[in-house]
């Protein structure tokens, strides 16, 4: 067993747990794209950061691959690791305005600005894909090609491959697949209608638990109003 402190709560952890792990069994949120349950951590995203160590020492690692060391002092929410989400969340949303994972993830941190060139990619990298076809599915179907600015996702040479068997799970995991959003201008990026917890549905009363499940989506309707 291993003893650490998460902002300040003393816990024990089985040895080979990640901080991400950690702190999800204290109840401490960690906002995450990459990392999915029963994939391979891969720390692409980098929302997930946290801060370890201390003083002149202290340092960010993605917590979803760090494991739990002995006597290691974390924090989740220091200024430094608020204003790193931030800005990883701006580049982000500047990747790929369209995804309504990401555009709520941005407003629940409070990102009030977009200031970088969107560029209108369908792919962030986060490589959720890639392993559920590897390690769930049993393809290997899809892999990464290339490298910086070049690096995308596909088949070798664009070429259909014969084990894919179509089952979607590529789609289904991908934060940028999921939900689409029809405002990808900058300032209308973070609309944040989609995070309102009050359903702006007709049978409100009805449904008290439930979000809104009219599609396409009318939170950006009521935000023009």
């Amino acid at each position: 067993m291993i003893n650490l402190t998460i902002n300040g709560i003393e816990t024990t952890v089985d040895k080979g747990t990640t901080l991400l792990e950690a702190a999800q069994f204290l109840g401490l949120p960690i906002p995450t794209l990459c990392h999915m349950e029963g994939l391979t951590p891969y720390g692409a995203c980098r929302l997930c950061v946290v801060e370890i160590g201390e003083g002149s020492r202290a340092r960010l690692v993605t917590s979803c691959t760090y494991p739990a060391e002995e006597g290691l002092k974390v924090r989740t929410a220091s200024r430094r690791v608020v204003k790193a989400r931030k800005m990883i969340l701006e580049l982000l949303l500047a990747s790929c305005p369209q995804s309504k994972v990401i555009q709520d993830l941005a407003s629940a941190h409070e990102v009030r600005q977009q200031r970088f060139r969107q560029e209108y990619e369908n792919c962030i990298l986060c490589g959720r894909c890639v392993r559920m076809c590897e390690e769930q599915m049993m393809a290997k179907a899809i892999g990464f090609r290339g490298r910086g600015e070049q690096r995308s996702i596909g088949t070798p040479f664009d070429v259909k491959s014969e084990v894919c068997r179509t089952c979607g799970g590529c789609m289904y995991v991908c934060p940028a697949c999921q939900l689409r959003c029809t405002y990808n201008e900058p300032e209308r990026a973070i609309c944040g209608g989609c995070a309102n917890l009050s359903p702006p549905c007709i049978e409100k009363e009805k449904f008290k638990d439930m979000m809104c499940y009219m599609h396409p989506c009318v939170a950006c309707e009521i935000v023009d109003r």
